[in-house]
């Protein structure tokens, strides 16, 4: 009987952006993959507002930031996964160089972390970076910020973009550039990475729409395209990725909800099938999935409709790592809600259990599946 483990981060202390802090910490399940029901393995406590997290690409650990407002830091936990009983065992943990921390993600040899900075201090407060990596030891530990930046400018939008936002950071798939999605400054920010150290260098920048706020992308997983999920306009970006120049180009922008249905509505998480056919971006407000179908010959994504999320505020959602099962973090409901996901399709399809645990802010999967080929 084939199952996977996942992790679901919790806001258990007061944000603004969370109608009630109801989580304790970092939530473990275990997920039947063939009737969908899940099992509750247990709570870490002990960490503050775990409100993104990411299990590394080997499995061995995962870790968590803590986002707290008015912080001149937040911190980056790193937990030993023990992928039989979900127990986490906590091995070391950094200040992350900057305020309201907000996502964290591994470089693809796992060697280094990083964790991104959305910070709503005034510029002068120390420390102001928008986002620090870390070395990343074989147990999983991490180590002290080796490499750091801080962004500087402005958006139009004067409410959310009076500073830099850095919401989102990941790795090329080459793992020579590390990309950095700042909500405040309209910009996907590239930077040069050097694997065997983990320094960066400034590189290069692609403009996204005035005002529409890139929170959230991700990289194809076989062609040379991106998607990115634009909090402030909810429309999804279309890009082309030149891994040679560590270069993009904008090729489509396209709502992601109804224009009726604008208003009070904001983007939250994107994430692509492993087939790469289909990508999906939640819809705060309006609380839905939106998929779209991607032309694989221009990379193209065009609207195929929206699924209900099953509850008010999806804010984070993961895919099983079979790609059959998506799992959906409705933070104001404290619910998880699945689907089955129809690869030929794209339709996601209300499946299995509904999964009760307090501000659900983050969900990450353990890349291994027990009972599976991969079980050993």
């Amino acid at each position: 009987m084939a199952s996977a483990l996942f992790y679901v981060g919790c806001c258990n202390r007061g944000l603004p952006y969370v109608a009630a802090a109801a989580g304790e910490g970092i939530a473990a399940f275990r997920l039947d993959l063939e009737t969908g029901a899940a099992v509750a393995l247990g709570v870490t406590e002990r960490i503050d507002n775990p409100t993104f997290l990411e299990v590394s690409p080997d499995g061995v650990s995962l870790a968590a930031v803590t986002e707290m407002s008015g912080w001149n830091e937040g911190t980056i936990t790193a937990y030993g996964v023990n992928r039989y009983t979900g127990a986490l065992t906590y091995l070391s943990k950094q200040a992350t160089r900057g305020d309201a921390t907000c996502h964290v993600g591994h470089d693809r040899s796992g060697r280094f972390a990083a964790s991104a900075n959305y910070s709503g201090l005034p510029m002068t407060e120390r420390p102001n970076r928008s986002f620090a990596i870390y070395p990343r030891a074989a147990d999983g530990a991490l180590g002290a910020a080796i490499a750091e930046a801080t962004h500087l400018g402005t958006g139009p939008n004067r409410a959310r973009q009076s500073r830099p936002h850095a919401h989102c950071v990941r790795w090329t798939a080459d793992n020579r550039f590390v990309v950095v999605a700042d909500l405040g400054l309209d910009q996907l920010k590239i930077y040069r990475f050097d694997s065997q150290t983990g320094a960066v260098q400034p590189h290069g920048e692609i403009a996204l729409p005035p005002g529409s706020g890139p929170r959230h992308f991700v990289f194809h997983p076989s062609l040379p395209f991106a998607y990115c999920a634009n909090e402030l306009t909810c429309t999804l970006a279309s890009l082309s990725f030149d891994a040679e120049q560590g270069s993009f180009a904008l090729l489509n922008v396209t709502p992601t909800v109804p224009a009726a249905n604008f208003e009070g509505s904001s983007c939250s998480a994107i994430q692509i099938a492993a087939g790469g056919q289909h990508v999906y971006v939640g819809n705060r407000g309006h609380d839905s999935i939106a998929g779209f179908t991607i032309d694989q010959s221009t990379g193209i994504a065009r609207p195929i409709g929206h699924t209900p999320a099953g509850g008010r505020v999806p804010r984070d959602f993961a895919f099983d790592p079979t790609g059959h099962v998506l799992a959906v973090a409705n933070q104001d409901s404290d619910t998880i809600t699945l689907f089955r996901y129809d690869a030929d399709s794209g339709a996601l399809d209300p499946w299995g259990d509904t999964i009760s645990t307090g501000s659900p802010t983050a969900i990450a999967f353990h890349p291994n599946i027990l009972g599976g080929r991969d079980d050993h």
